[in-house]
């Protein structure tokens, strides 16, 4: 049933990015994002060293790789073929990214990250804690993980919405203590939490976790 509601997911992510790339002028739209990516690293008091060996797990058209050319950068999509006919991602524009269309549950990389990004994305996979196991096991020991999603504020609405696709972009539907168990679970220590936004279903947090 999980591996069904995620793919039905996957079908749902590509056409809203279809839908919300569709009027949006290219230019306009990458420098925009690349600002957004530039606050979310301040705003979470990230500094990079230069040199840095990083995976952007679930990287998207305009994830945080974009920002990142003074590192080595693996960035993980299973829809990066599809994101290709956009014309709003071309993986030439980003000489210092290696692409991977692997999902995060198959990624094989026997080479260790310096920094984990998994932003926007634990979420949306097939496999949850399979998900937060490679993470772990992709970190070199010392490594950061930077991981962000939206999490139910509301106790009662939970359980509604993993019976029903309330939200069927996001197979998962979990809350802040969950999440907080399911890092612990996968091996990190040294969990942090910043909430980055509240809205009236979901807060936007941002954990941050080292092995």
């Amino acid at each position: 049933m999980q591996t069904t509601r995620w793919q039905w997911a996957q079908w749902f992510e590509i056409r809203w990015w279809r839908w919300y790339l569709k009027r949006k002028p290219v230019d306009n739209y990458l420098q925009s994002k690349k600002r957004y990516w530039d606050d979310f690293l301040w705003k979470n008091g990230i500094s990079l060293p230069q040199n840095q060996r990083i995976l952007d797990a679930g990287c998207g058209p305009a994830g945080i790789f974009m920002q990142l050319k003074n590192h080595e950068v693996i960035a993980l999509d299973p829809l990066l073929e599809e994101y290709k006919l956009m014309r709003h991602f071309d993986p030439a524009w980003y000489p210092w990214t290696q692409f991977d269309a692997s999902t995060l549950e198959s990624f094989a990389g026997q080479e260790k990250f310096d920094v984990v990004f998994c932003l926007n994305v634990i979420n949306h996979v097939a496999d949850l804690k399979d998900s937060m196991h490679r993470l772990f096991l992709s970190l070199k020991v010392g490594g950061e993980l930077v991981l962000s999603v939206d999490v139910h504020r509301r106790p009662w609405l939970k359980p509604i919405f993993q019976l029903i696709p309330g939200d069927v972009l996001h197979p998962h539907q979990y809350d802040l203590s969950d999440y907080q168990f399911f890092l612990a679970e996968a091996g990190f220590s040294n969990i942090k939490y910043q909430i980055l936004k509240q809205e009236f279903i979901f807060d936007y947090v941002c954990f941050t976790a080292t092995k």
